[in-house]
Formats: structure tokens, sequence, C-alpha cells
């Protein structure tokens, strides 16, 4: 031991080492939370700052973050699978009821002007008032002609009440929504005649599950 460790009493000695060892011990720990925390901050820097491309739709309004559905609430199998859901009564819903037939007739044909990618997309038309439905609209928008399935509301109070709080998010209850096969909503289309914004959403569908190969063949 050398003559000034000897003027430096044990004690301080001892707090130096252990100083010492616990500033290494809190420097490896932030480095370790930074490496940890890295891919978020990633992330959060990418969506804010770059806003990559990937990111934008062409007619479809992007759901931040996905919405849960509870696979309760209907009665049709949604996991696993790409749907679109629109939301009309069909006491409303008659062969001169241009907003509903519009609505109809759009999804029928996106999912045909898909081609094959169609195939893995179910449409899903929720019958909000329980009545029958017309049975022209029927004739032409069932699961045989057009592929839709039309299904009731829950009949529990409590189920309802929370497909009814998670259909009318954002104020799209009125819109055409995708669930993906998690299921979670995860964007939603307006209702349109426009072949411009028919285009756009065909696009927008085609290229999420071209990029996404989760869904099965209906």
């Amino acid at each position: 031991m050398s003559d000034k460790e000897l003027l430096i009493p044990a004690s301080q000695v001892d707090s130096a080492a252990i100083n010492a060892r616990t500033r290494r011990g809190r420097i490896q720990m932030l480095l370790l939370l930074l490496a940890c925390a890295s891919p978020v901050i990633a992330s959060y820097f990418t969506y804010y700052v770059i806003k990559p491309t990937g990111g934008k739709t062409n007619l479809g309004t992007l759901v931040y973050p996905a919405q849960d559905f509870n696979t309760a609430w209907l009665d049709t199998p949604t996991k696993g699978k790409w749907s679109l859901l629109i939301a009309r009564p069909a006491g409303e819903c008659k062969v001169k009821d241009e907003k509903c037939i519009e609505a109809l007739f759009l999804m029928r044909q996106v999912k045909v002007a898909m081609g094959r990618e169609g195939g893995r997309l179910q449409l899903l038309w929720v019958n909000t008032d329980g009545q029958p439905v017309d049975p022209e609209v029927i004739k032409a928008y069932d699961e045989k002609a057009a592929g839709f399935k039309i299904v009731s509301l829950p009949s529990d109070p409590k189920l309802r009440s929370d497909f009814e709080t998670w259909l009318n998010k954002e104020g799209a209850g009125q819109q055409i929504q995708l669930i993906d096969p998690s299921p979670a909503k995860m964007m939603y289309f307006p209702v349109t005649n426009s072949p411009k914004e028919f285009a756009g959403m065909k696009k927008d569908l085609e290229k999420l599950l071209k990029l996404n190969h989760k869904g099965e063949n209906l």
C-alpha cells in the first residue's frame, strides 16, 4: 500500500469503491434499458417523423391503434378472416333506398374486382333492426348471389351495447368497416359511387391482403 493510500481512511476507500461500482451498475442498466426500448423509439420516430409511404391509403381511413372485435358479438366466424362489415336496418334497406343499396353494391363489386384476393374477403351485413330483409334485396345480395352473410345484433344487452360502441367509434357507424384476421377494425371506407374512389378502395384492400398473408380463403 502506498503512503498516499495510508493517508486515506479505510471507510473512505470502501465508500469510493462502492460508489464506483454503483455508477458502473447504473450505466449498464441505462444501456440495457436503451437497448430494450430502441425498437419502440424507432417505431415512434418512423410513425411520427418519417411517416413512411406504406402508411398512406388511397381512400380508407386507418384506425390506429386497431380496435379489437369481440367474436361473441356476431353469430359468424371472424377470427382468421378478412371481413368488410356494414350495419344497416333491413326495414329501411329497400330496393328504392339508394343509400343502402349503394353500400351493398360497392362491397359486392369490390370483392369481385379483387379477383383471387377477393376470395379471402367475407362480406357482413349486420341487420340492426332485426326485421326481415326485402325479398328483392336478398335475391341480389344474399350469400349465394353476392357472398353476403346477413347477421343480427347480439341479443344480450351488454354485448349489443359494446358492439354499437365499437361500431360507432370515430363516427364510423355508417361507413364500410374492415376487420382484420386478429380480429380488429383497422380501416373504414366511405360509401361512394365514384369510380375513382372505388378504384382507391380496391387498391387499399389489395395492398393490405397482399402484404398480410394471414386470413384463409373462404
